[in-house]
């Protein structure tokens, strides 16, 4: 019969391998959850860091008190992903860009960044600069923690 001994050349890289699969289960099991805002954050300066500027227009400012309630809002929220009961105390700018020939409609959530925002200058039809993502024109912000092209 042969030796059933092991060869520590075999023992150590499968031993490797289990400790490295247990600590990526302690890594995925504690993580912490994403929070919604940080997300949203990252995405904000991401495109402030690398995104074009084009010119586009405000089209409406949302303001919710309750449960989206103006005729077009709801229609907005479904059409954006976005549950109406989601966006309460919410504040979104609705503002739509051209790149290419394509039109662009989109919300950006400026809960939060109210101090880089005059609210009570903020009027449809307003023009604005709009940074969008190069490799993604769909992807696009008014207005980041440090830069507004709200004027």
């Amino acid at each position: 019969m042969k030796d059933t001994n092991l060869d520590w050349h075999v023992l150590l890289p499968v031993a490797g391998a289990v400790g490295a699969a247990a600590g990526f289960l302690v890594y995925w099991v504690r993580r912490r959850p994403y929070n919604p805002d940080d997300i949203e954050r990252q995405r904000r300066a991401f495109l402030n860091k690398i995104g074009r500027i084009c010119e586009g227009q405000v089209v409406e400012m949302v303001e919710p008190t309750g449960p989206l309630e103006s005729p077009s809002s709801p229609r907005l929220a479904t059409r954006k992903g976005i549950s109406p009961n989601s966006a309460v105390g919410h504040k979104l700018v609705c503002y739509t860009y051209s790149i290419s020939g394509v039109t662009y409609e989109t919300a950006q959530d400026i809960t939060g960044l109210e101090q880089r925002v005059h609210l009570e200058r903020l009027a449809a039809g307003q023009p604005a600069s709009v940074k969008y993502d190069p490799s993604n024109p769909s992807n696009s912000i008014l207005i980041a923690d440090d830069w507004s092209g709200l004027s």
